[in-house]
């Protein structure tokens, strides 16, 4: 690996890190630059998925504030993230990668579209808990993280957001734990089983560490309305790209 590679990865893990955090895709950065460079895809997956772990926890620790009184949902919801990123992390080592190529633009829309059109939660009156519907959710969502995981966080958010009446930040916080135990999960079954690119790897952790720091300083400050509208553009964009791939 030369020093301008080195430096690529890391860029892009620090760029996925903080897009991570505040609305989800960024292996749409890290995945394509090390293809590019020369990793064959499942390499290139499997250390993409260790490497983005740290940036995850460094993630959810930047929204710590928005994450206190939520211990219950995140402990019920994580149960299916667990789950089925075991799954998922089995399916990619046993199916061939373009198994979700055609599916996944249309999930991603589905996410925008019920992150569009669902109406923010009103300020009074009996607030919604589906938590029997979120741990659906989230074991689905878990195996796409497990097996892929490009746009996971847009797909949990909007989830998220059809489930619980809350602010949009506060459920964005539990969206970066369920995506950072999907990653782990998968990582610790990689590890075991497949044969990862430890430098790639390291270089993105590294990376993303910082970037979902960065992320969380400024994306945990933008209004409920922007990042709803954030989350819709960028899904869209992400949708547009996969769904151009998959031709």
């Amino acid at each position: 690996m030369t020093v301008w590679e080195a430096l690529a990865i890391t860029a892009a893990g620090f760029l996925a890190g903080g897009i991570n955090t505040v609305v989800g895709s960024g292996s749409l950065i890290t995945f394509p630059v090390l293809v590019a460079l020369g990793y064959p895809s499942v390499t290139a997956n499997v250390s993409n998925t260790i490497g983005l772990v740290p940036g995850s926890v460094s993630g959810a620790i930047g929204y710590r504030r928005e994450l206190r009184g939520q211990a219950r949902r995140c402990a019920i919801l994580a149960c299916g993230t667990v789950t089925g990123a075991l799954i998922g992390g089995i399916l990619l080592l046993s199916l061939p990668s373009s198994v979700f190529d055609a599916v996944v633009p249309v999930l991603i829309l589905l996410a925008v579209a019920l992150m569009a059109l669902r109406p923010a939660p009103k300020a009074h009156g009996v607030r919604r808990e589906r938590l029997v519907l979120g741990l659906v959710g989230t074991f689905f969502t878990g195996i796409y993280g497990g097996y892929f995981g490009a746009a996971q966080g847009i797909i949990l958010l909007a989830l998220l957001r059809l489930c619980f009446d809350d602010d949009l930040q506060r459920l964005n916080g539990i969206k970066n734990v369920l995506a950072g135990l999907a990653n782990g999960v998968a990582a610790v079954y990689f590890i075991a089983f497949a044969d990862p690119a430890w430098g790639a790897a390291g270089l993105i952790a590294a990376g993303s560490i910082a970037g979902a720091q960065v992320g969380a300083r400024y994306g945990r400050r933008l209004p409920q309305e922007v990042l709803r509208r954030v989350v819709i553009v960028g899904g869209t964009i992400v949708a547009v790209i996969l769904a151009v791939r998959a031709i």
